[in-house]
């Protein structure tokens, strides 16, 4: 009985992987515009603070925040949900006593590290930089470049 309430509370305290992924969509969207969490905050009338506890998935955004946060961020709000890993959208829903609810037979765990080389500064930078580059020719130039340098079997090559 105690470690069945000890296993539950450290679920609970747990951050939904869902509310990390729209948080690290939120983190991704906000830096490359060059945006810090304090400007965010003041568009949103929240502290620097609430906006790292949301882009970490610790606390959740709601409908109204994350509708607000869609406008300021200039995206629709389906963005928050681009690129989920597979099977997360197909969770089951957990109900009163540990009751589950939903389809999906067997779980996938959630790897929060799926998407972390493209939400590392330098990744960030590298893509705000390029879109500065006004030439498309050379904004082309510079891409052709890239990708001649990179090993041919890369997993994000276009093919």
């Amino acid at each position: 009985m105690a470690e069945e309430i000890v296993e539950r509370h450290d679920r609970e305290s747990r951050p939904s992987p869902i509310d990390v992924h729209v948080g690290s969509r939120i983190r991704l969207r906000r830096t490359l515009l060059g945006m810090s969490q304090e400007r965010l905050g003041d568009a949103l009338g929240l502290t620097f603070q609430q906006v790292q506890k949301y882009e970490r998935g610790m606390n959740r955004v709601g409908a109204s925040r994350l509708f607000d946060i869609s406008r300021v961020l200039d995206v629709p709000i389906s963005y928050f949900f681009d690129d989920m890993p597979e099977g997360m959208s197909e969770s089951p829903v957990s109900g009163p006593r540990g009751r589950t609810y939903g389809l999906s037979e067997q779980q996938e765990t959630f790897n929060p590290g799926i998407d972390s080389q493209l939400t590392k500064r330098e990744t960030l930078e590298l893509v705000r930089t390029y879109y500065r580059i006004i030439d498309p020719a050379m904004r082309k130039r510079i891409f052709d470049l890239m990708k001649s340098l990179a090993p041919p079997d890369t997993p994000f090559e276009e093919s």
